[in-house]
């Protein structure tokens, strides 16, 4: 099979766009599909400072790469949850490409260790706090990406939580001043499409899953998702852009969670992050855990 662009070779097959590609036009075909993206939902500027939030994965140092080689001023921040080998290996990764790539672009990486404010680790809060690991781990990367910014689908769609729904659009607007906008440049690429993209730029990652997810019902949708797309190439896209055209609101439709966010958020009084209680989760989380004394550990 030869690359549907240059003729030679290919490399990389994508059966959903019945398509073929040598390595250079793959890579470029990725970077048209990001640059398309950013366009068309009028993501960020050429001159906006984008920070993009890593973790070690595929996913988050394959946009960091893309960004920079796209000439954005993107910076990364990385936040260490202390799940120990785990933490330390996607630590490494990204330090690494912070170190071998990025910095040649002129970007830095910003790095948060959740054990030096809150006092332990994700495993150690999720405990003391009561708290499913995951929903701990939430909440702390969420605080740190919109503090440091100083510029969920499937699961949420079959139990239809409404109040999630609005935000897993391309694009969410900052809902008031102090909350960072976020978007998601790679939403017109497949995890496959992404995985080749990190492979063939040398792209060095972290494969495995977080231990801390073990049992989470994401990894199950994630399956299924992936065995449909095995069987239907196409599918998850044809998903999501479909749940994008039913989301997109008409003049008598009710109003979007973000633009309640616009009516309900106030600073809160700790932290001056938005909330629309008058103490933010983190705050109130990191209160309750500076007032619970640790357990022992077995």
């Amino acid at each position: 099979m030869n690359c549907g662009k240059c003729k030679t070779k290919a490399a990389i097959s994508l059966p959903r766009h019945n398509a073929a590609f040598c390595k250079g036009c793959f890579t470029t075909f990725v970077h048209e599909q990001v640059a398309r993206a950013i366009k068309s939902f009028a993501m960020f500027k050429p001159d906006d400072r984008i920070l993009v939030a890593v973790s070690g994965g595929k996913d988050s140092l394959a946009l960091w790469h893309i960004l920079l080689k796209l000439g954005y001023r993107a910076d990364a921040l990385y936040v260490n949850l202390g799940i120990g080998s785990y933490s330390e290996e996607s630590h490494r990764k990204v330090q690494h490409y912070a170190e071998t790539v990025a910095a040649a672009h002129g970007a830095t990486l910003l790095v948060h260790v959740v054990e030096q404010e809150a006092g332990a680790g994700i495993r150690e809060l999720a405990n003391i706090l009561h708290r499913p690991t995951c929903s701990t781990c939430g909440t702390i990367k969420r605080y740190q990406f919109n503090r440091a910014a100083v510029a969920r689908l499937l699961g949420n769609v079959l139990h239809w939580q409404e109040e999630y729904l609005d935000k897993q659009s391309p694009t969410l607007p900052a809902s008031v001043e102090g909350f960072a906008k976020k978007v998601k440049p790679l939403c017109r690429l497949s995890e496959r499409e992404i995985a080749a993209y990190a492979v063939v730029n040398r792209i060095d990652y972290i494969v495995e899953e977080c231990p801390m997810a073990k049992g989470s019902k994401m990894l199950l949708y994630k399956e299924v998702l992936n065995r449909l797309e095995t069987e239907s190439p196409g599918t998850k896209q044809r998903f999501y852009w479909g749940f994008l055209d039913k989301q997109t609101k008409p003049e008598s439709a009710p109003e979007t969670m973000a633009e309640k966010d616009q009516r309900t958020l106030t600073p809160c009084l700790s932290c001056g992050q938005p909330t629309t209680a008058d103490t933010c989760s983190y705050c109130k989380m990191m209160a309750k855990a500076k007032n619970t004394p640790a357990q022992p550990r077995s």
